[in-house]
């Protein structure tokens, strides 16, 4: 099982990886960036990328086994074509279905006494008032499990399900990267194929982990930064994360935090059969990890952990998925081991801009301590909101992480102003 294809948005994160482990490995995305490792054949999807388009292109890439990344969680069949008649590294199409529902996620991490935001899926176009949206979610919510989490369950009830009082988003189901989340307001229309979802304010984050066999070994928890205009977005918009070691305290109650979602990860990957590389994107209110989404694929904030704790993140995908087994990797241990954080951010456009000599942006050799990464080729076209690029820093602290993550973004933005 040596040559890999990775089909997603954008690969190079995982490319390199699979590269690093030794794989000869094709990547199809959207953008075939300029530094790409030596050892990947990167192809651009001509036109938009869709899940749909990918796997038909993929169809003509030689392989022995495949592993997609966002936007497949959202497209089952797309995923089944994807994987027709080779060997899937990943969730298979019946476990997405039931893990990017979100009434089935409610229900399923209540009934383990989880803390998950209150959720109302909408039948159709219509205006919604707060009544139906709080009938809707006492109906399809039903009460958190007590047992050994009592006082968590009944933490994560509270008065959630109403919407006279309480702030809800609209997110599509098929979300990814915060697009298209807004707030609604009593009597906004709710479109087909979005949902409601409790707004829960803290401090967001995410946790991955590697799963097989109902098992789950949690790799690393970092903060996500969302809607920086440091960063060229604003709103809900995902735009990077910070990997902090346990000296540095980023969240409330750490410690405690920091065993829940560990929990948590072990309950998910059990309750919905999860394999190989998965997150949580959650939002942590004091020792509370919030459910927002589970993303059963890479995630970006993914190749911090291979920076700061030197682990293979895609020879660990690997061998879950293809013989079960999972590292012995502790991650409390590294955290407190680790004595620097590590932080990435996406850059986004202001305006429309066309890359000129990117080439200058990227080294001889591929390392993996470059500052600047998913570089555009010399020509590119991007539109304003569309990422230009990734930048990524190393501190003493957190503070300071986010400090040079800003200072270089900014400099990104001189080279094209």
């Amino acid at each position: 099982m040596s040559r890999v294809l990775i089909t997603g948005v954008s690969t190079r994160a995982a490319a390199e990886s699979a590269a690093r482990a030794g794989f000869d490995v094709t990547a199809l995305d959207a953008f075939a960036d300029l530094d790409q490792h030596p050892g990947v054949q990167a192809h651009a999807l001509p036109g938009p990328f869709t899940a749909r388009a990918a796997a038909e292109a993929a169809r003509r890439i030689e392989c022995d086994a495949v592993a997609y990344l966002s936007n497949f969680e959202n497209h089952p069949a797309a995923v089944r074509a994807l994987t027709a008649n080779r060997m899937l590294w990943g969730n298979p199409p019946e476990i997405l279905k039931r893990v990017r529902d979100p009434i089935a996620v409610v229900r399923a991490l209540r009934n383990r006494g989880f803390a998950v935001p209150a959720a109302y899926v909408a039948s159709g176009f219509g205006r919604t008032s707060a009544s139906t949206v709080r009938l809707k979610a006492d109906a399809t919510m039903g009460k958190p499990a007590d047992a050994t989490r009592g006082k968590q369950a009944d933490a994560t009830r509270g008065k959630q399900t109403d919407a006279t009082k309480e702030e809800w988003l609209v997110k599509p189901r098929a979300s990814g990267g915060g697009h298209g989340i807004r707030p609604w307001h009593q009597g906004d229309d709710v479109p087909s194929g979005a949902y409601l979802q409790e707004y829960v304010d803290g401090i967001p984050g995410s946790v991955v982990f590697v799963a097989a066999r109902g098992r789950a070994v949690p790799l690393g928890l970092s903060r996500q930064l969302i809607g920086d205009r440091a960063f060229g977005t604003d709103g809900f918009r995902y735009c990077g994360n910070i990997l902090a070691p346990s000296s540095d305290t980023v969240f409330q109650q750490e410690d405690a935090l920091v065993a829940a979602t560990c929990e948590l990860a072990v309950g998910v990957a059990d309750e919905f059969g999860l394999v190989g590389l998965n997150g949580i994107d959650f939002v942590a209110r004091d020792a509370a990890p919030y459910v927002i989404e589970i993303n059963p694929r890479w995630c970006a904030s993914m190749e911090l952990v291979e920076r700061a704790y030197g682990l293979s993140i895609f020879g660990a995908h690997a061998r879950a998925c293809d013989a079960g087994t999972l590292p012995d990797f502790d991650l409390i241990d590294a955290r407190r081991r680790s004595d620097s954080a590590f932080g990435k951010a996406i850059v986004f456009a202001h305006h429309d801009i066309t890359a000129a000599d990117t080439c200058e942006w990227v080294s001889n050799a591929v390392d993996e301590q470059t500052h600047i990464r998913d570089v555009p080729r010399p020509g590119t076209f991007i539109r304003a909101g569309r990422p230009i690029c990734t930048v990524f820093a190393e501190a003493a602290n957190a503070g300071a992480c986010y400090a040079a993550l800003v200072a270089r973004a900014a400099r990104v933005y001189a080279d094209f102003d």
